[in-house]
């Protein structure tokens, strides 16, 4: 069988029949201020319209020398969508798959040009009749979540955000992770100043659900108790306190176990539907 004939190659049998998509996929793709093709996927879920638009999940990719070119089921877009979200999946700056320059736009300067593009791509999105700009939420994890929390500082336009195993603090984060001779040649004091969003903790009015396990070694357990402190500390009334803490003391920088994925699931759609669906919130069952 000759594998360069256009349709020679049959497709491996899985074990089960793939199951069908609650949605379709479709590109979003704007130009931002400095001139640059900023481009992201958009899954629409099933009857999104304009007579039915659709509450938007922005989710910001980690790395983040990286793209949204892989599948995965612990960021699996088509979990939201069955859920009846639309999902914006960006490629900002920093991204790979661009060329050299799209990655040096971001180099040193997390919070400019990957903030900047990220947001002229949500407008782009918003701006379809099939997806509701009055109910947005963003999310990411790692350098995503670095993103999602240097978001939380600098808008108020998101209902919510999920930050996984996220970047808060970078003057600590630089010398305390494992991967610490990466991470400072790109980070230097000055950067990590202009950069940290720990420093804006004070503009943070975003509801947040902070995400982390205690064997991460990648983003330490430090960021996401240091977060977690700055945000509830700054709340008049603790009772009224918006935010949340997901935490797992045997889970590393990913969630591994296939039963805290479910609780990972569970709770994140337990607090957007608080927050982005005007439910009340309800505890998930896995932590009751």
């Amino acid at each position: 069988m000759d594998a360069r004939t256009p349709g020679a190659t049959p497709p491996l049998a899985g074990p089960a029949d793939a199951p069908e998509l609650p949605g379709t996929l479709t590109e979003v793709e704007t130009v931002t201020g400095d001139g640059t093709r900023v481009r992201g996927w958009l899954v629409l879920p099933t009857g999104a319209g304009p007579d039915a638009p659709a509450p938007l999940l922005l989710w910001i990719h980690g790395g983040p020398l990286n793209s949204w070119n892989a599948w995965s089921w612990r960021w699996n877009p088509w979990l939201m969508a069955a859920r009846g979200y639309a999902v914006l999946l960006p490629d900002p700056a920093l991204s790979t798959g661009y060329g050299q320059d799209f990655v040096q736009r971001g180099w040193g300067h997390w919070g400019g040009p990957p903030f900047d593009d990220l947001m002229a791509v949500t407008d782009a999105a918003v701006a379809r009749p099939d997806v509701d700009a009055t109910r947005t939420a963003a999310m990411g994890g790692s350098f995503g979540g670095y993103m999602a929390n240097w978001t939380a500082g600098h808008t108020d336009r998101f209902a919510a955000i999920v930050t996984h195993a996220s970047l808060w603090a970078l003057d600590q984060f630089g010398p305390t992770t494992d991967h610490a001779e990466y991470w400072l040649t790109e980070m230097t004091p000055e950067m990590a100043r202009e950069n940290s969003p720990h420093l804006h903790a004070d503009a943070i009015t975003t509801p947040m659900l902070v995400i982390h396990g205690d064997r991460d070694h990648r983003v330490p357990i430090g960021e996401g108790l240091r977060l977690w402190w700055d945000l509830v500390s700054r709340q008049a009334d603790p009772e009224a306190n918006p935010h949340r803490f997901l935490y797992f003391p045997d889970e590393n920088h990913w969630v591994l176990a296939p039963n805290h994925a479910k609780l990972w699931y569970e709770t994140v759609h337990a607090f957007l539907a608080a927050h982005v669906l005007g439910e009340e919130w309800e505890t998930p069952e896995l932590l009751r």
